[in-house]
This record gives C-alpha cells, sequence and structure tokens, in this order.
C-alpha cells in the first residue's frame, strides 16, 4: 500500500478544492493510504472528506500576506516545518507555495508530484508563492512528475518553464453519480421564469470570472429583445459591485446574485444554459458539471474548453475571449431554433467522458507507476 500525501493551502470553495476532495474520496483504499493536508484549516469542502481519508489541518486562520512570510524561509526549513510523517508520495495539488514547500523533501525515498490547476505564460505568473522566476524553476524541476489538468495548462507550463521533466495531463475528478443524483433534488428557493430564457454559472465571485461580462450581456440581450434571466451562485469579493452595476443598468430583478448553495447542479439543471464567460480557467469544474447533468454550454476560449466541448463546438459553443464574441454565442444558442435542445442531448453524452471511475483509475496508475 502506498501512502500518499495531498497538501493544498485550504480546503475553501474553489475548483481545485472541491475536486481534490472528490478524487481523495473515491481512491481504493485498499491500495492507497490517503492524507490530506491544509496550510491552513479553513474552507467548506472539509466536511466533505470521507472519514477513510486522513485530515492534518493547519493554522485556524489565513492571515493577509501569508505567502510574503513564508517566502522568508526556505523550502527545506518550510518543508520540515508542515511534514510531520513520511509519506511514499507527497502531492502539491496547488501550485504556487504549496509546490514550494513540497520541493524542499530531501527524503529519496519519497516521490514528489506537481499538479498545476491554471494558465502559467509568463514568468511572472509562474513566479507567484515563490521569491522570483529562477527560484520556482529550480523548485519545479525537483520534482518526480508533473500533472496539468488540461493540454493547454501543460503547453504553456511547458514553454513558460522550459521544462524537460516528466508531465502529463490528468482530467478533474468529478463525483458524476452523486452530481445526478443530487440534481434531480427539488428547487423550492427558486422560482424559474417558463417564459423566457434561464441562464446561470457557478464560481467565485471574481473579476477573473468574467462576471461583468455576462452582466453587460444579459442587458444586451434584453435591450434586443431576447428575454432571458441569469442566476449567479457564488461568493466573493466582486459581489459588491456587481450588484451596483446590475443596479445601475436597472436589472437588479433579472439577474440574480443567489449566493453560495451546496448543491447548486439541481439549479443548473433546471436552467436552460451555462454560461461560461471567464478570462482564464484551468479545467472549468462547473463546465463539466454541467455537461453530466445535460446543460447547454457556451463558453469563452480558455483552458480546457475545447477539450470539453470540441475542437469545432460538438459539444457546446466557444467563443473568442471577449464580451462581443461571447454574446453572438450565446443570441445563436438562444435565437436559434432547436439548438438547445441538440447541444442538451450532446451535453449529456459528453459528460460520460469524465467519469469517476475513469478519472479516478488514471490519477491511481499514474501513482503507482512512480
Amino acid at each position: 500500500m502506498k501512502k500518499v500525501l495531498y497538501l493544498i493551502p485550504n480546503l475553501a470553495h474553489g475548483g481545485a478544492e472541491k475536486v481534490l476532495v472528490n478524487l481523495a474520496n473515491n481512491m481504493d483504499k485498499t491500495k492507497f493510504d490517503v492524507t490530506v493536508q491544509t496550510l491552513f484549516d479553513v474552507g467548506v469542502n472539509r466536511q466533505y472528506l470521507n472519514s477513510d481519508v486522513k485530515y492534518i489541518g493547519g493554522f485556524k486562520r489565513m492571515p493577509r500576506g501569508n505567502t510574503y512570510v513564508m517566502k522568508l524561509f526556505s523550502p527545506e526549513k518550510l518543508f520540515k516545518y508542515f511534514i510531520r510523517d513520511n509519506y511514499d508520495i507527497i502531492v502539491s495539488y496547488l501550485e504556487g507555495p504549496t509546490a514550494r514547500i513540497v520541493s524542499g523533501c530531501n527524503n529519496p525515498n519519497t516521490k514528489l508530484v506537481s499538479w498545476i490547476h491554471c494558465k502559467m505564460d509568463n514568468p511572472a505568473i509562474g513566479a507567484v508563492g515563490f521569491r522570483n522566476f529562477e527560484e520556482a524553476k529550480k523548485c519545479y524541476n525537483k520534482f518526480d512528475n508533473t500533472v496539468c489538468v488540461s493540454k493547454w495548462v501543460m503547453d504553456y507550463f511547458s514553454k513558460t518553464f522550459e521544462f524537460q521533466k516528466p508531465i502529463q495531463v490528468l482530467y478533474n475528478t468529478i463525483e458524476t453519480d452523486k452530481i445526478l443524483e443530487k440534481s434531480v433534488e427539488p428547487v423550492d428557493d427558486i422560482k424559474f421564469d417558463d417564459d423566457c430564457v434561464n441562464i446561470c454559472s457557478v464560481g467565485k465571485l471574481t473579476a477573473l470570472k468574467g462576471f461583468d461580462r455576462l452582466l453587460n450581456i444579459h442587458k444586451k440581450l434584453l435591450d434586443d429583445g431576447v428575454k432571458n434571466k441569469v442566476y449567479l451562485f457564488g461568493i466573493g469579493e466582486e459581489e459588491g459591485s456587481l450588484k451596483k452595476a446590475a443596479q445601475n443598468l436597472g436589472v437588479e430583478n433579472t439577474f440574480h446574485m443567489v449566493g453560495y448553495r451546496i448543491n447548486p447542479y439541481k439549479y443548473v439543471k433546471n436552467c436552460d444554459l451555462y454560461v461560461c464567460s471567464s478570462h482564464s480557467e484551468g479545467f472549468s469544474t462547473s463546465v463539466t458539471e454541467s455537461l453530466i447533468v445535460g446543460t447547454p454550454v457556451v463558453a469563452t476560449l480558455c483552458s480546457g474548453m475545447k477539450e470539453m466541448l470540441g475542437e469545432n463546438n460538438e459539444y457546446g459553443i466557444v467563443t473568442e475571449n471577449n464580451k462581443d464574441a461571447l454574446y453572438e454565442g450565446i443570441k445563436k444558442m438562444l435565437t436559434t431554433s432547436d439548438l438547445l435542445e441538440d447541444y442538451a442531448a450532446k451535453a449529456k453524452e459528453r459528460g460520460k467522458a469524465f467519469s469517476t471511475e475513469k478519472t479516478v483509475k488514471a490519477v491511481e496508475e499514474m501513482l503507482s507507476a512512480l
């Protein structure tokens, strides 16, 4: 049995945190002794870890500037401070600070894995969490294997770091059976409008998600006579500015900011269209979940979208990554006869490719081969 540790900053409500919980819960415990450790013992996803997954919490608070404090210490000192046990495999499940810590392991019997979720297309982004880009290159080259969540992410990482070590793509683990089960639960707190198109999106309310673009597109569609309502599920620092912008545009009654929901799947299933308006993604968990429940998707061109939705829009519509192109893609989906129905069937078909069994098996095979 291999003893595996996953290190992540916290188990907050982000996609990577959720995916790690899914992966840890579904790994074969007769082959892997799994521990999840956080630097900061905070986050809503902590409660969803199964009892057969060991958990080690870190600091009870996550103060501002914590990454700057950690840069005062070497990776080796940080590793000795945070990692108190011996493991066969240690995985940094996010780029940056945890990768810096794990790279400080000097045990020749421990295999190290780095998991990359975001597009690192320049040295400045690659250096986040490190003292500088040169330190980042040195640390990432200490890993025995690097895993990227999409080919797009892998290509950028390889080019930016001039990477020569083993690297591969493994898709995120989604609990498909649970998602489908939860998606049929009744929705009793929202009454979706049968007389218009109901559009939804799920994610942290951050500038990177481009929800301000979706807000302006919503208004433009209304002005063009396309009846629609938008439902955003998530919390974050952009909440106040989005609410104010909706009021200024006079759409506060049709652009609904619902907040965080434990079960977003039932809402997504009951909506007519899912929109990903992001400026950047790693491999969108929420888009994958939309496909699983059979909700058509229109998404901006960012990492992983063509891998999910097809090179030629076979399973959804991918637009150029700007507001005008996204508007045209959404309008086409909503105004072309039978297109929503056609893509609903295609979404459900595509969702089967990201089954829990397939994605977990791929990770287990990677770990076993180290």
